[in-house]
């Protein structure tokens, strides 16, 4: 494959900056290059193995910052969708994030390049996890709610044992909830999921990605080429029965939001434990105070694996526009990123 030439094609790319409780998923809406594939796996792919001159341009300084991701919308590559997108974050694309795809939603609705119908909104992603449908609730103009029905979660390993050099042998849940995740319980590690451990608890989730990583192989079983732990996501029951939860994404920082796949995750974990069944409805907590609720709308079978179809629902809102250009004397086609932000090279 060609990849993207270092100095982009495209003259200006469009955008705009939307988030879902606080997690940052800004949408480009106009002048995106095309991805060569026939379906949105293909065009993962062709992001991934060369083609990423537009990921880095977008997720690295100096145009963006660590805490945040951005959504490729590309046309659908199958009929019964509405839309397609590829999240682009500074490490890689990725198949499929819930907070992303309510940023997605959002943002097709209220700029109207899918019609919006009050009160009651459907429309279908195409995404390489698979096909997403979603659910708006819309007044005035306004998405107000919106509920994904994700893709199928499994647990892949429950309380699977792992060996780490600060904390000993651990008992982690291997699930797919869109990608891959560890879930770790959060005490496991002498730590909660609060603001003022944020820190401590990104170097902890990419210590233990790593290590995890290093001995814990996946591979889904009707998605070739997603194979890799994505994130380690740690857990907390809150004293109203709610998970509080915390994403660790690259470059070691807090995911700001509830997480909708990695509580899509864990709402497979708590179905695999006989703890949740259909039609049962859970509350995901983040680690700001933002919320998801998490609903078990059916059961199936993934390969070998018991799996729930999980429903999410949040808000996201669109808070401004910009533009991106670049100029043929830029240094930094290709994009930075310095320690002092982003950490130390993995």
């Amino acid at each position: 494959m060609t990849p993207f030439p270092a100095q982009a094609p495209w003259p200006v790319l469009k955008l705009l900056q939307v988030h879902c409780q606080g997690e940052i998923g800004k949408v480009i809406v106009e002048g995106a290059p095309p991805v060569p594939g026939a379906t949105m796996m293909e065009k993962m792919a062709a992001i991934n193995h060369g083609h990423d001159s537009l990921r880095r341009f977008v997720t690295l300084e100096p145009r963006a910052h660590a805490a945040m991701s951005v959504n490729l919308l590309v046309p659908p590559t199958r009929p019964d969708a509405d839309a397609g997108f590829i999240v682009l974050q500074s490490d890689r694309a990725h198949p499929m994030s819930g907070s992303n795809c309510l940023c997605v939603v959002t943002a097709l609705l209220e700029s109207r390049q899918v019609p919006m119908c009050e009160p009651r909104t459907v429309l279908h992603l195409d995404t390489p996890a698979g096909l997403v449908r979603a659910v708006a609730h819309c007044a005035n103009g306004r998405c107000l709610t919106v509920t994904l029905r994700n893709v199928a979660a499994f647990a892949h390993h429950l309380a699977h044992p792992v060996n780490t050099r600060k904390w000993g042998r651990m008992a982690v849940d291997i699930v797919f909830g869109g990608v891959y995740y560890a879930l770790v319980n959060v005490r496991d590690i002498g730590l909660e999921i609060r603001p003022e451990h944020a820190r401590d608890l990104a170097e902890a989730g990419a210590a233990l990605k790593r290590e995890i990583a290093a001995q814990v192989s996946v591979s889904h079983p009707d998605l070739p080429g997603v194979d890799t732990i994505a994130y380690v996501m740690f857990r907390d029951i809150e004293p109203d029965g709610a998970v509080r939860t915390c994403t660790i994404l690259d470059p070691a920082r807090v995911d700001r939001s509830p997480c909708g796949t990695g509580s899509s995750a864990n709402l497979a974990t708590l179905y695999a434990r006989g703890l949740v069944r259909r039609g049962d409805t859970r509350v995901s907590r983040s680690i700001g105070g933002g919320e998801f609720t998490l609903h078990v709308a059916d059961t199936c079978t993934v390969g070998e694996h018991a799996a729930i179809i999980p429903e999410i629902t949040g808000s996201a809102w669109i808070y401004g526009r910009e533009e991106l250009r670049i100029d043929p004397t830029d240094p930094f086609p290709q994009g930075f990123a310095l320690s002092d932000t982003w950490g130390a090279p993995a």
